[in-house]
């Protein structure tokens, strides 16, 4: 049995209640009040799980959750802001691009395989973040070494020689506070400097194994290393800016204990990971026993022992499923949840449909969110001197604009208004910077008037607006 540690003591779970999970997720995404509350009661669970007594707690299994609607809508961002809030494991997969065992494609235990990876970069990142002053001053202190050495002496001095020697190690020692100074505010990252590097180059090669092609980032200079007794190093002339990060990164492999990380890494997928499989009506099938229905039945056999839990041999060793929280989504468009095998759709208690968002979405989309696309692009615009301001008309505008297309062409969600926002500020965007002549910023004002004059022509013509916007 695993012995769950709750966040506030250092464990895997944050106290945070669904309430709280939601909040922070309205954020970043409008709408869709019904799947942020089905995904905030899924995590919920995870910590009221481990207050669990430890003999009971590994009868509770995750209630995956099914998440239907069209595209654009934000099932995606609703998992990935999930995972960014709660600092889990999270990997987003396309049901599609797995092929059953047998035939030519990614095996479906690959999803684990990178999933471990991505737990591993995160608790490593974790860790180095918290060492990170410490690292510094290491790294500084063999950049001293470097741009100004100590005085070394073979023997130790005579009574005649120590007070020349005082002088000269209280000289360097001046030196030496000087340079560091001028280190840390970076002033020296172009003064060159000799340090000896590890050949880090990767050797990649390409396995097969019976589930198929899997392509394996293999280090054999590494593994060559160790066999030997250490990676080959060279001496090499770089700017103190490249070598302070080839240092940082050796001293970050000596602080940091991977066996430890990796443990800790395990664990946390094994308790907390999130599998976003994207694309699940695209292998639903219409239970014909010829073509490409028997490969897409065969893809969710082999998904369903992901999600029933089963454990995946990973280089950092095995890895159990059994808790990780699975999050299916797709358009049913063409198909069904039903048209899913019944094993699957049972694996997948938790169903939510995500509906299509109208024109007040669209305003609230450009608006609300910590990340709103009116201020992405204020900020991008700012960087050349560009002040842009979005008026309420101008916000209407653009958003009667996408409602209306994608009423009338593709419905693709918020996507439109990328697209649309694109085209609108093309102009601007390329003539940027702009001077203005007395060093203010060149201020425009995106208003009703600005966006009709640059879709009217497009907006007139519906069969270039399908190509177009």
């Amino acid at each position: 049995m695993t012995n769950l540690n709750l966040k506030e003591n250092g464990g895997l779970f944050e106290n945070l209640t669904p309430k709280e999970i939601v909040r922070r997720l309205d954020e970043y995404i409008v709408g869709q009040d019904k799947a942020k509350r089905a995904v905030a009661v899924a995590i919920r669970n995870r910590w009221r799980r481990a207050k669990v007594a430890e003999d009971f707690r590994d009868e509770i299994i995750p209630k995956n959750i099914l998440m239907m609607g069209p595209t654009g809508v934000g099932k995606t961002e609703i998992a990935r802001r999930l995972a960014m809030i709660i600092t889990a494991p999270f990997i987003k997969v396309e049901a599609s691009k797995f092929t059953e065992v047998g035939y030519v494609g990614r095996d479906v235990e690959s999803i684990v395989r990178d999933l471990t990876e991505i737990g591993v970069r995160l608790v490593r990142n974790e860790r180095m973040h918290l060492m990170a002053d410490s690292l510094k001053d290491r790294v500084n202190g063999r950049l001293l070494d470097k741009l100004a050495p100590r005085p070394k002496y073979r023997r130790a001095p005579t009574p005649e020689e120590q007070e020349r020697v005082d002088g000269e190690v209280e000289q360097a020692e001046r030196l030496r506070t000087r340079m560091k100074e001028q280190l840390e505010a970076g002033k020296l990252d172009d003064k060159t400097v000799e340090i000896e590097m590890s050949d880090r180059s990767p050797k990649v090669m390409q396995v097969f194994s019976s589930a198929g092609l899997e392509e394996m980032g293999m280090n054999l200079q590494e593994l060559m290393g160790e066999m030997g007794g250490g990676s080959p190093k060279k001496k090499k002339k770089v700017k103190v800016g490249d070598a302070r990060r080839v240092l940082f990164g050796e001293e970050v492999d000596r602080a940091i204990d991977m066996d430890s990380v990796i443990r800790e890494a395990i664990e946390r997928v094994e308790q907390a990971g999130i599998v976003f499989i994207d694309e699940i009506d695209k292998i639903a099938s219409s239970h014909s026993k010829h073509g490409p229905d028997v490969s897409r039945e065969g893809v969710q056999r082999d998904i369903l022992p992901l999600v029933e839990g089963t454990t995946v041999i990973t280089k950092y060793g095995p890895v159990r499923t059994n808790h990780v929280l699975f999050i299916a989504a797709g358009a049913f468009h063409m198909s069904k949840p039903s048209e899913l095998i019944p094993e699957f759709q049972g694996r997948f208690p938790i169903r939510v449909e995500l509906s299509s968002l109208s024109g007040e979405d669209f305003k609230r989309i450009l608006t609300e969110p910590s990340n709103a696309l009116t201020r992405q692009y204020r900020e991008l615009l700012a960087a050349d001197g560009v002040e842009l301001t979005f008026t309420k008309d101008g916000i209407e505008t653009l958003a009667g604009h996408a409602e209306r297309i994608n009423m009338e062409t593709e419905d693709i969600g918020a996507r439109r208004l990328h697209t649309i926002l694109e085209y609108v500020l093309e102009d601007i965007s390329f003539d940027a910077p702009m001077e203005t002549g007395n060093g203010k910023p060149f201020e425009l004002l995106i208003n009703s008037g600005f966006v009709e004059n640059k879709l009217k022509d497009i907006i007139a013509d519906k069969d270039l607006a399908a190509y177009i916007l």
